[in-house]
Parts: C-alpha cells; sequence; structure tokens
C-alpha cells in the first residue's frame, strides 16, 4: 500500500524513521516549532497523573471508590498501547497529519472527562484520552528526528529527560491547585488551551517535504500487543480483590496474556515491518535497560499517584498542599538526571549509576514506611527525597543505554519501545498498588467499624466529608489511608530491589560519539 510520508526519502529501515543523514524540513524548524513538539511530550505526560491530586473529589462527586484506580489505569493504558499504532498511521499518511490527529483525539477527549457523569463515563473518556496521548509522544519524537539534526536531535533527548519527571512529579500539583481554585473537571479542560496552541504551531510551523514510500501495517502484531497488555493489566487490578487469584476468570487471563505474548513474538519475527523489532533484544544491554524502564515507571507512577492521599486525608491538606508533598521528589530525580547526564558526556562511566540508584531507591520506599497519623507535612515531604534521586539515577543512563544499544536505523524503533514499556510499568504498577492501596484501606477500616466502616469505604467520601464525621470514624480512616500507603511502599520497595539486582547486568559499553573516560 503505497502512502505519502514526512521522510527525506523512503523509509527502508523499519522504524518508519528518515534515512540516516536527512531530515524531511524544508527549512531549519523554529525554536518556536521545537518548543511546540516539546509541547505534546509534556501535555500527554502531565495528564497522566494529574488526575492524582484530585481523585478524593471526583470520588466524592462522582462515587465508585473500588474503580478509582482505574481513572488512571484507563489512560495509561490505551496510551500503551496506541503508540506503536500512531507511529505506523505517521509511516502511512505522513508524521505532521498523524500527530495533528493525535492532538484531536486527545482534546475530544479531555472534554468528556470534563463532563463525565459518573465513574463509568470518566473511565471510558480517559481511555479515549489516552489514545490520543500516545500518538502526541511518539508523533512529536518522530518530527524532532526529522526536522532536527542527529546533534541537536541528542540536545532534545536530553532536554525530553528533563521534562519527563517534571511533567510526571508535577501533574498532582498542578490538579490539586485546579481542584482548589476551581474545579476538578478543569484537569482536563485545561488542556484544550494548551492543545490549541500546540495545533496552531505545528500546524503553521512545520514544513515537510512529502515523498512516495511503501510501508504496511503489522495489524497482527498490533492486535496481539493490545491482547496481551490489556489482559496483564486486568489481572494486575483483578486478581486478590474482585477475583481469588484461584478463580476461573484470573486463571483465563494469565494464560491468555501468555499466550498473546508468546504469538507477539512469533508474528514480530516474521513481520516485515514489526511494532518492535526482535532484532534490538539480542543486545543484553538494550533488553536490561527495558526491564529497569518499566520497574522505574512503576515505581515513579505509584508513589506520585497514592502519596498525595496520605496528605489530603491525614495531613488535612487541600488537594494544591498535597502536591507539594511530590516536590523532593520531583527534584532529586531531575537533579540527579542532571548531573548524571553532564558527568556521562563528559566521559564518566555509567553503570555505577543504576545499582547505586537502585539501592537508594529501595531505602527511599521504605523510608516511607515512617508516614503516620502524626508525622509532620515537612517530614512526610522530606521522605521522598531519597526516592526521587535513587529513580533519577535508574532513569538517565537508562535511556542512554537504550539510544547507545540500536542501530541507527532502529532509533525511532527503540525509543517507542522504551517509551512503550515504561507506560506499561507505570499503568501495571498504579493498577496492582492500587489494589493493595484499597484492600489496606479497607481492611483497616472494617476491622475497627465493622459493617459501618466497609459502607464508609464504599461511599463518596472526600477529604472535606472526612472532617465532619465524628473523631473515632475520622481516626479509623486515616489510620486505614495510612496503612493502604504503607502496602504501597512497601510494592515500590520490592520494585526498587528487583531494579537493583537487575542494573548489575549492565555492561560498561562506550557511548557512540561521546568522550572516552
Amino acid at each position: 500500500m503505497d502512502a505519502r510520508t514526512d521522510a527525506a526519502g523512503p523509509d527502508t529501515t523499519g522504524t518508519g524513521g528518515p534515512r540516516a543523514g536527512t531530515t524531511g524540513a524544508e527549512t531549519p524548524p523554529s525554536r518556536l516549532v521545537v518548543l511546540g513538539l516539546m509541547l505534546g511530550i509534556v501535555l500527554a505526560t502531565l495528564d497522566g497523573t494529574i488526575i492524582g491530586t484530585a481523585l478524593p473529589t471526583v470520588v466524592g462527586d462522582l462515587g465508585g471508590l473500588d474503580h478509582l484506580s482505574w481513572v488512571i489505569t484507563a489512560y495509561l493504558l490505551t496510551s500503551a498501547v496506541s503508540t506503536p499504532l500512531w507511529g505506523k498511521v505517521g509511516d502511512l499518511y505522513g508524521r505532521k497529519g498523524g500527530y495533528l490527529a493525535s492532538i484531536a483525539v486527545f482534546l475530544a477527549g479531555s472534554v468528556l472527562c470534563g463532563l463525565a457523569q459518573d465513574m463509568g463515563q470518566l473511565i471510558a473518556f480517559r481511555a479515549l484520552q489516552g489514545i490520543g496521548a500516545g500518538g502526541l509522544f511518539v508523533g512529536a519524537l518522530s518530527l524532532l528526528g526529522t526536522l532536527l539534526t542527529p546533534a541537536q536531535a541528542g540536545r532534545s533527548q536530553a532536554l525530553i529527560g528533563v521534562l519527563l519527571p517534571a511533567a510526571m512529579i508535577g501533574g498532582p500539583l498542578i490538579g490539586g491547585f485546579l481542584t482548589d481554585q476551581l474545579d476538578w473537571r478543569w484537569t482536563f479542560y485545561v488542556n484544550v488551551p494548551v492543545g490549541a496552541v500546540a495545533l496552531a504551531v505545528i500546524g503553521f510551523g512545520v514544513r515537510l517535504r512529502h515523498e512516495r514510500a511503501r510501508a504496511r501495517v503489522d495489524l497482527a502484531g498490533a492486535a496481539l500487543l493490545t491482547t496481551a497488555i490489556l489482559a496483564v493489566t486486568l489481572l494486575a487490578s483483578w486478581a486478590g480483590t474482585t477475583y481469588a487469584w484461584t478463580s476461573f476468570r484470573i486463571v483465563a487471563l494469565a494464560v491468555l496474556s501468555a499466550a498473546a505474548l508468546a504469538a507477539f513474538v512469533r508474528v514480530e519475527r516474521r513481520a516485515p515491518e514489526p511494532v518492535i523489532p526482535p532484532r534490538l533484544f539480542r543486545d543484553r544491554n538494550f533488553t536490561v535497560a527495558q526491564i529497569l524502564s518499566f520497574l522505574t515507571g512503576a515505581a515513579m507512577l505509584a508513589a506520585a499517584g497514592y502519596l498525595p492521599l496520605y496528605m489530603q486525608f491525614v495531613q488535612d491538606m487541600s488537594a494544591t498542599r498535597s502536591g507539594l508533598l511530590l516536590l523532593p521528589l520531583m527534584l532529586g530525580m531531575i537533579g540527579a538526571q542532571l548531573v548524571i547526564g553532564r558527568r556521562v558526556a563528559d566521559g564518566g562511566r555509567y553503570r555505577g549509576y543504576p545499582i547505586a540508584g537502585g539501592a537508594l531507591a529501595t531505602a527511599g520506599a521504605l523510608a516511607l514506611l515512617a508516614l503516620g497519623t502524626g508525622t509532620s507535612a515537612a517530614a512526610a515531604s522530606a521522605l521522598t527525597l531519597a526516592l526521587g534521586v535513587g529513580l533519577g539515577c535508574v532513569m538517565q543512563p537508562t535511556m542512554l543505554i537504550t539510544m547507545n544499544s540500536a542501530d541507527p536505523r532502529d532509533m525511532g524503533a527503540a525509543s517507542g519501545t522504551q517509551t512503550l514499556l515504561r507506560t506499561i510499568g507505570g499503568s501495571t504498577g498504579v493498577a496492582v498498588l492500587g489494589s493493595v492501596y484499597t484492600n489496606g484501606l479497607t481492611a483497616t477500616v472494617t476491622d475497627r467499624l465493622g459493617a459501618a466502616g466497609e459502607r464508609l469505604t464504599a461511599g463518596e467520601l472526600t477529604p472535606a466529608l472526612l472532617r465532619d464525621l465524628p473523631d473515632p470514624v475520622r481516626d479509623a480512616f486515616r489510620t486505614g489511608v495510612v496503612d493502604g500507603v504503607h502496602g504501597v511502599a512497601l510494592g515500590t520497595a520490592a520494585l526498587c530491589a528487583v531494579t537493583f539486582a537487575v542494573s548489575w547486568l549492565i555492561r560498561e559499553v562506550p557511548l557512540r560519539g561521546g568522550k572516552q573516560p
């Protein structure tokens, strides 16, 4: 099937990117255009977490505490499965057109989320929003690779490495501010003017040459990958909570996910243009880097999604102030990445950073067990610093290793694979640890209040309503929140411990084009 693409020449790499040494830009892009592309990346990442601090208010308004984690998971899940599909849409119909279409889908989902009248509608519209978000990320990266020279693209990758954690952790802070000052629905409506600016900048600012190229969508691979991701996420969300581990549904999901993944690997080995080229995983460092991306994505989003609940329910803080809990986490993560990026660029070694980061992140996650009903807000906030620094020490080398391990023709596929696995890790981590949080909360409150406690956790309770309840009820619920957060902390520590162990498998391979130590 012939199609028009934005590459300067036919795409013969199978990755959807331009030929080495070429760009599709008729003229060098302005800083405004590059900023517009970065805006798309930040917008997609930010919206994955901006709803975090608004969730207690959302549940109080719409109900459905038992489906709370799916407000985040639905977005991350559809974003993950749509990422490789948007890449192929760009190959077939043009990267600029695909990127603009993804923005339109994202904005439509944002408006519908703001109009949702119950939790089911909100989850469904979040899924639609996530479909558009998958195209925002991959579309922006592919356009950057087309418009910029390799040196410029490398600097953009470093900037993305700083912007991603800032957007992930800054989301709860912005979401809290909008919830307090306006309404939780504005956490979605705010995307409209920002997305409109991105549409205008890219629509009028990007000028690309078009050339005919032959491309085929790996529909079988895409379908199998989607099936596997859906099955794994449902398994993580339902097992041990909604259904018993030995129930028919859970066993069936486990079998389905394993079968779909095995079939996906088989199909990708034979596909002319695979969604994820299997040759990438022949490099041990690349494989290790993808495992680390999955683990750090799960640990980071779990912390960002559930720590604000502690500040709102236990510390009795506003949604805005609860977002401040994560500032040390964010600053630690960004600071570590900046320092490591500069040291490695100057010829420093990188293998030791993920190892040290895994150990520090494990200790930082365990430190969150010190959170209690009597912990001060300042101490609670400071406890997140070690976790942030540790995760930053893992994230930056992981990105460098991914780019260094892939051949130039597979650079686009390599970055897309890392994005996919980080997102899948985030959605799975939020789902699994969300179940842990809900179980811990429900068990404690029910144990202390009996049937009344069970009704309380299933009802529409906001931090504001909690203040009006009798002291024994309020104390029981706050203790339950602490127990739920402790469960999340233990789960995060386990993820970080695995990260520490896996990091030892990295081999010190000199970076291409970098200074030698």
